[in-house]
């Protein structure tokens, strides 16, 4: 049976991919060989001055961010947030973020990273964010995030030094691009003719994938 292709596509500044983590984790857990996940990072909070300080203008800028991100996480208990996101942390973007896990990306193709510390980096960086405060625009922060899980920081850097991993970011946003993404995060399935967008429940997910790996060769979903 051929596996079925999900293409991930977030934004780590993102609280409601921050909420959906753990649906992803739970495909993987539940369907193991029979899905391959792709992650792709789309920098919606590239500028979060623009985006927050001046988008939010009329709704009390990032002051009235961080209580809209702290309203989200409370329907979720399984989530640990931190009081002072958007007030005393406030990245000035996530494109940095998205670039270093695009090096590391690259380096699974190279068998120097695994693909589970490659999910672990992803984790801990929105962890830094959401639940510890701290500036994940800053390459320092992240640095240390990929020290922690003994990843090779000198070939994360040649990556980045190469531009091999700010080509692999535009080939992110061309296939944003392409799809006509709304936001993040988004799925597509079936190559693109399948695409769930925002706070997705699971077995909406689940019955998506199920659907897939059943369906007759040639035949339509009927999802």
């Amino acid at each position: 049976m051929a596996k079925v292709t999900l293409d991930y596509f977030t934004d780590v500044l993102c609280i409601w991919a921050y909420v959906a983590q753990i649906r992803l984790d739970e495909l993987h857990q539940q369907f193991d060989k029979d899905i391959q996940v792709n992650e792709h990072f789309i920098t919606l909070f590239g500028n979060t001055q623009k985006r927050i300080g001046e988008g939010w203008k009329d709704k009390a800028g990032f002051e009235g961010f961080n209580q809209h991100v702290l309203k989200v996480a409370e329907q979720f208990p399984h989530l640990k947030i931190n009081p002072n996101v958007w007030l005393t942390c406030r990245p000035t973007s996530s494109a940095n973020s998205h670039l270093y896990l695009k090096a590391v990306q690259l380096l699974i193709e190279d068998n120097q990273v695994s693909d589970n510390d490659f999910q672990q980096l992803i984790w801990d960086i929105r962890s830094a964010f959401f639940r510890d405060a701290k500036d994940i625009s800053d390459i320092t922060i992240l640095s240390e995030l990929a020290q922690n899980l003994s990843l090779p920081i000198n070939l994360i850097q040649q990556k980045i030094d190469s531009g091999l991993a700010i080509a692999a970011l535009c080939a992110d946003m061309e296939m944003r691009e392409q799809h006509k993404l709304e936001g993040s995060p988004t799925y597509l399935l079936d190559k693109g003719r399948q695409k769930l967008y925002g706070n997705v429940g699971y077995r909406i997910l689940e019955a998506n994938v199920q659907e897939l790996l059943e369906k007759p060769q040639g035949i339509a979903s009927w999802c």
